[in-house]
């Protein structure tokens, strides 16, 4: 890919890599670890494990989730097993920047206000799943 379009992806989709980088460093200050692998930094373990077993909203736990650039994941295993998947995701953030994430939330919302699975019914992660079976 052209060095000016990789980029203008970067910065497209540099706000959610903002917040997903916030949740990296407290991360690492709470026991937890970063690398960079194909252009994304995995970050695991610390706070990450907790707030992926927990769960999010309407989606429930999972093994790994990605904003922008920087893939989540409970640990190196899960990152390991999520990987290709996940980096679907940071090409779809790389194609709607800062609107993924409020796109993403509103299907997940509609979805559920139609009885239907906010997660696998989700246009995002069935382009995942379809991509990565």
């Amino acid at each position: 890919m052209d060095v000016a379009l990789r980029i203008l992806c970067f910065l497209w989709a540099a706000p959610a890599t903002a917040l997903g980088l916030l949740i990296a460093v407290a991360a690492c200050f709470t026991g937890g670890s970063a690398r960079v692998v194909e252009n994304a930094i995995e970050v695991s373990g610390g706070i990450v494990t907790k707030l992926l077993r927990r769960g999010l909203p309407l989606i429930g736990p999972g093994a790994a989730m990605t904003l922008g650039h920087v893939i989540l994941g409970q640990d190196p295993a899960c990152l390991e097993y999520s990987r290709r998947h996940e980096h679907v995701h940071v090409r779809q953030y790389e194609r709607w920047g800062p609107f993924f994430l409020p796109v993403y939330v509103a299907y997940s919302l509609m979805l559920w206000f139609r009885g239907r699975d906010p997660y696998l019914d989700n246009p995002f992660e069935r382009e995942a799943y379809e991509q990565v079976p």
